[in-house]
């Protein structure tokens, strides 16, 4: 009796070790895509092309990598698994934000005109659920989203159907980089929130008969919870890893306009700080430390990244504003 339950135990700690391992190797981050992929090999320039090709290059890349899909997995290790997850559903919200972008600006040439019928369907797709594994799970989904991507470059680049169309303007590109405003900001605050801080509340600053529904805190102590710290930086990764994929693609598909605004290094700028997000964490977990403590704040740190990159596109959207 009591060497089966040896053997339990050691099987027992076989399994989880294999698990564990299992576990490290599909918690392996993807690359960021080269600029390289988002060019045609004959040398021909398609506007649009490295765009739509980012796209969808970055859900086959999430959905391919090691471990597939995440998100949604019920069973051991993945549903014990939270970095990835994260990491993930970052990602995700990125390409939700391009491709409604890319179905309201960057393929119709003005307000009057109607959306493209494959963006219309593929941004539907990417709006599933992330976490969804029932019929129809959100890899299926997210791969149907790609096929209609995919249809609508071939259609883009066939000269013979002029139907589909990708516009490169300054206007449409200031559409997608507000949103990304956004979303840094936002990922700006939450990371800044690992350490806890108060935060006066500006919500009607600069228009002195703006209203709100209710009444707002004067000020508010934010603070992350200990249990999130982790999910926050890896969402925030993902969230930059796919950023740093569309910029490259904004870079050629939108040169010459760039090139007319004087604009091009400070698009370099912003790929450059989100290149900065991307780095090696050499630590087998987030630490958490206080501003100017002995322990490091990894996201104080990501933070800090993320404010500059802000910034930089701040200053681009600003440049493509002035005439």
């Amino acid at each position: 009796m009591q060497v089966t339950w040896k053997k339990a135990l050691a099987v027992v700690g076989f399994v989880f070790l294999i698990g564990y391992f299992i576990s490290v190797w599909w918690s392996v981050e993807p690359d960021p895509i080269e600029q390289t992929a988002y060019t045609l090999e004959n040398e021909q320039k398609v506007i649009g092309y490295a765009t739509t090709t980012s796209l969808i290059l970055t859900i086959e890349t999430l959905l391919d990598k090691p471990g597939g899909w995440l998100s949604n997995d019920v069973t051991p290790p993945s549903v014990f698994m939270d970095n990835m997850p994260a990491f993930e559903f970052g990602a995700i919200e990125q390409t939700r934000d391009l491709a409604l972008i890319m179905r309201k600006e960057f393929s119709r040439s003005q307000s009057q005109s109607t959306a493209d019928k494959d963006l219309l369907a593929a941004h539907s797709k990417l709006n599933i659920e992330h976490t969804s594994w029932l019929v129809p799970s959100a890899e299926s989904e997210y791969r149907d989203a790609v096929k209609l991507l995919k249809l609508y470059r071939a259609r883009m680049m066939a000269t013979e159907n002029p139907d589909a169309q990708f516009y490169a303007r300054a206007d449409n590109l200031n559409e997608w980089l507000k949103e990304v405003q956004k979303r840094l900001g936002s990922m700006s605050q939450n990371l800044s929130a690992s350490v806890g801080q108060e935060r006066l509340n500006t919500d009607l600053s600069g228009d002195s008969a703006a209203r709100q529904s209710t009444p707002g805190f004067g000020a508010q102590e934010i603070k992350t919870s200990w249990w999130k710290i982790d999910d926050v930086f890896y969402e925030t990764r993902g969230a930059t890893w796919a950023l740093l994929n569309f910029m490259k693609a904004i870079e050629v598909d939108f040169a010459d306009v760039l090139q007319k605004k004087n604009a091009q290094v400070s698009l370099r700028q912003i790929i450059r700080e989100l290149e900065e997000t991307q780095q090696p964490v050499w630590s087998p977990m987030i630490l958490n430390g206080s501003g100017f403590g002995v322990v490091a704040n990894h996201s104080l740190v990501m933070a800090n990244y993320i404010s500059r990159a802000n910034a930089a596109v701040i200053d681009l959207t600003n440049l493509l504003t002035q005439g």
